[in-house]
């Protein structure tokens, strides 16, 4: 019984995890955030449908927001090619966090350089 009851559970914990990543960012407090709270930027420099305009250091500072393999855009959410996969894009608008932001909710790369923006829907 006790091993059917841990299978049940570890079960539970693997769907659990998967639909964590089987969905686009979401909204908290009026700005799009990751799965763990982490808030996302846009960048002005990007073009829509080219290539992501932040690399090198930037992109340490700013890294994309990734999708799996698994997640599937919908409606104003796509995704697009990135170096090591899939980034995350609202209309268009690939999304980044900051590498400054270190607890859920922080917003301290909002209008850094004034090209660097919280996303919000």
């Amino acid at each position: 019984m006790k091993k059917q009851i841990m299978m049940a559970v570890a079960a539970g914990l693997v769907c659990a995890s998967v639909s964590v990543f089987a969905a686009p960012p979401k909204t908290a407090d009026g700005m799009f955030v990751d799965q763990n709270g982490m808030t996302l930027y846009t960048f002005d420099k990007d073009s829509k449908g080219a290539p992501s305009a932040c690399t090198g250091g930037c992109a340490q500072a700013w890294p994309a927001a990734m999708a799996t393999d698994s997640d599937q855009p919908s409606g104003a959410w796509s995704t697009e090619a990135a170096e090591g996969g899939k980034q995350w894009a609202y209309n268009g608008k690939r999304l980044y966090r900051f590498a400054k932001d270190t607890k859920p909710g922080e917003k301290n790369g909002d209008n850094f350089r004034d090209v660097w923006h919280v996303a919000k829907p």
